[in-house]
């Protein structure tokens, strides 16, 4: 993983199917990430951000994640070793994490094992419950807390890639992630969820790490996109800021209130359609949620002939803004119409073909054919 780059891990959790997001690890240098640490990045990552450093190294069967603690000793954690299991690589049915130091023999602690024989073999190869419980000892040997989230805006991009794809977040009070509609347990109709949305978050730049059962290697890329509509409206702010002339802020306020077939008049139809929609699934709290959509649109409606009127004042006025004159020069030409500026803003415009990268060397790959397909395994998704 790049260090400035978010990693979103998908991953079985028992029985839900999980997406979370891990801040980049600034302080960590490139050139210390060994070609095998990007299968086992979803535990490297959050052990570094507590100051560890981190190897992966060949065990007795299989990679190991090697993490030296301040005082000397080391966390060793592994996979299944003896006997070897086949798994795809940082997703074994099951992990064993020991503490010990190379001058200190009489320093041997199992800190967590959920192999079938093993305390907490109903975790079996859960990551959050192996982190859990890694955190734990950590807290106890007294390590610097791992720093507390900050919400960066890459962050919130994964957030936003997530909900389009179709999962539901989940905010706890000591975590927040995503995950499967619960009532999706159809295991074809998962697969192909998780394929697109680790689709969208490559096609946005995120590192993705997946446990390739989770995948459909049958489906097709998805190739050439447009923008999203919020991609499209996230035009308009900017070209407010920008303004220096109440002409150009009418002209983005236009596109939010023009009767009819104004955004927010859309917005307003899509509430009461999906109210309608909604009040017949059967359930009894149906008529509760419909009716509260129905209140939202109402509110929102009302809201919308304030923020139409506003526009008004606003148009009447048609003056500069005092200070921006000079950024108006700098930024816009002058001849070119604030109309003109809002539409190619909301014009839609193909973003660039996702290529996918390439499996790490013990995943096997589909071979190519058009139009292209998917790696059958490996986590670099």
């Amino acid at each position: 993983m790049r260090p400035d780059q978010t990693l979103v891990t998908l991953q079985r959790e028992g029985t839900r199917i999980t997406a979370r997001t891990s801040e980049p690890f600034i302080q960590e240098a490139a050139a210390g990430t060994s070609e095998h640490d990007h299968p086992y990045r979803h535990l490297t990552t959050p052990l570094r951000q507590r100051g560890l450093s981190c190897t992966v190294e060949y065990g007795l069967s299989g990679y190991i994640v090697h993490a030296e603690l301040p005082d000397g000793s080391a966390l060793i954690i592994s996979p299944p070793q003896e006997p070897p299991t086949d798994h795809p690589p940082g997703y074994p049915e099951s992990w064993l994490v020991t503490r010990g130091h190379p001058d200190d023999s009489t320093l041997h602690e199992v800190i967590y094992d959920s192999e079938p024989d093993g305390p907490h073999a109903r975790d079996g190869g859960s990551i959050p419950r192996l982190l859990d419980a890694i955190d734990t000892r950590l807290d106890q040997l007294a390590l610097p807390p791992r720093p507390a989230p900050r919400r960066p805006a890459h962050e919130s991009g994964a957030d936003a890639v997530l909900h389009r794809a179709g999962f539901v977040p989940v905010v706890l009070f000591r975590e927040r992630f995503h995950r499967l509609p619960s009532a999706m347990t159809d295991p074809v109709e998962q697969r192909q969820m998780v394929t697109r949305a680790v689709d969208m978050l490559q096609a946005e730049g995120f590192d993705v790490s997946c446990d390739p059962g989770l995948l459909d290697p049958s489906l097709p890329s998805p190739g050439n996109q447009g923008l999203s509509l919020g991609d499209r409206l996230g035009h308009l702010p900017q070209s407010i800021q920008s303004a220096s002339h109440t002409g150009e802020v009418v002209a983005a306020l236009s596109e939010l209130t023009t009767p009819g077939d104004g955004v927010l008049q859309h917005i307003v139809e899509s509430l009461n359609t999906t109210a309608d929609w909604w009040e017949g699934l059967g359930e009894p709290a149906d008529p509760h949620y419909a009716n509260r959509l129905r209140y939202i649109a109402q509110k929102l409606d009302s809201y919308a002939l304030d923020i139409r009127s506003m526009r008004g004042v606003l148009a009447d006025r048609h003056t500069d803004h005092p200070g921006r004159l000079q950024a108006r020069v700098d930024q816009v030409a002058p001849e070119e119409p604030a109309a003109s500026r809002v539409a190619a803003a909301l014009a839609v415009s193909p973003t660039a073909r996702r290529t996918t990268p390439a499996a790490p060397p013990s995943a096997s790959a589909a071979p190519p054919s058009p139009p292209p397909t998917r790696p059958s395994a490996g986590p670099r998704r």
